[in-house]
């Protein structure tokens, strides 16, 4: 599937939907398969990488979750004052 994303925030935003699916989706199997070794190296990468993901989309474009609501340089809380991807931050 050959996706068009209008800006790199657009990408980086689905990028982090994608990876969030997956682990989620992992984390059911591990509830029922708790020792899968395969499973937890799987979760666990793909945990990391929604995880810098969050970062660098926080770091570019403003926090996405209270966890990643640093103050900024100027000492701005910018949780408050950016527009939310779904209230047209991404266009």
């Amino acid at each position: 599937m050959n996706m068009h994303f209008a800006n790199e925030q657009e990408k980086l935003l689905h990028d982090i939907g994608v990876l969030d699916f997956v682990v989620i989706e992992l984390a059911l199997y591990l509830d029922t398969h708790p020792t899968d070794r395969n499973a937890m190296e799987y979760y666990n990468h793909y945990n990391r990488m929604t995880n810098q993901a969050k970062k660098e989309y926080s770091e570019k474009f403003g926090p996405l979750t209270l966890a990643l609501a640093n103050t900024s340089d100027c000492g701005d809380w910018k949780w408050a004052t950016l527009p939310m991807p779904w209230e047209g931050g991404c266009a």
